[in-house]
């Protein structure tokens, strides 16, 4: 997809950030494992993580929608969430669950047009989400380590509002003259549209399909079980 073009080109083209196709082709990214995924969890900040299982949980659902880790200096990575500019809300709480994971750094916040990326650096994101690598997430595996399939069964209600506040959505519309609200979720990676519906099945909550890569709830006690822990988007 990329050859013959520069990175203004072909981000152009593509939609992928510019400087995520600089990092793609600077080649920043190596496989950790033959499957490409830690085998272990080496960082010694875990015990410090699992003490916030429902902000991490939150986090991953967001990162998985509009998270990138890029390459810094000296082995510190930086994690950069793109969000849009007109949720101030769920832009702060991203920033206060980065801020959480880990304490006593503080979340940057850089405005572009439409959107606003918060970002951190860190040496420890890659041990965080080791889902991170080169591509598009829906081109490669996305599977999780053990350790943060027992997160997500613990906080099933912060994923799906971390998966929700990236790239799903609370819509009303008009069935049969009455106004019905529904949420849906949309997600090209097989691999993340069924984490999604494996939070909803944990939680009992009825989804369908309308598309290939849509996940939608309509039934109305399922909407109202997801308006406890999601709501509107504001």
């Amino acid at each position: 997809m990329l050859r013959g073009f520069n990175d203004c080109a072909a981000s152009r083209s593509s939609g992928i950030p510019r400087s995520t196709i600089r990092d793609w082709r600077r080649g920043f990214f190596k496989e950790t494992s033959r499957s490409g995924y830690a085998s272990e969890f080496p960082c010694p900040c875990r015990a410090q993580l699992l003490k916030r299982e429902s902000d991490y949980a939150y986090l991953l659902g967001i990162y998985l929608g509009d998270g990138y880790i890029a390459p810094g200096r000296r082995g510190v990575w930086r994690l950069r969430i793109t969000l849009d500019a007109k949720y101030p809300g769920i832009i702060d709480e991203c920033a206060e669950a980065i801020e959480s994971i880990l304490p006593g750094q503080h979340a940057y916040r850089l405005m572009r047009k439409g959107c606003v990326e918060v970002s951190m650096y860190s040496k420890h994101w890659t041990c965080f989400f080791p889902q991170h690598g080169r591509g598009p997430k829906h081109s490669r595996p996305i599977k999780l380590e053990p350790w943060q399939e027992t997160a997500l069964q613990r906080e099933p209600e912060r994923f799906l509002r971390g998966l929700v506040h990236s790239d799903g959505c609370r819509v009303v519309a008009v069935d049969r003259g009455r106004p019905s609200a529904r949420y849906a979720f949309s997600n090209r990676s097989d691999d993340i549209r069924g984490l999604s519906c494996a939070a909803l099945d944990r939680l009992s909550i009825r989804w369908t399909k309308p598309s290939r890569y849509q996940i939608a709830i309509y039934r109305k006690e399922c909407v109202a079980r997801l308006d406890t822990f999601i709501g509107p988007k504001h």
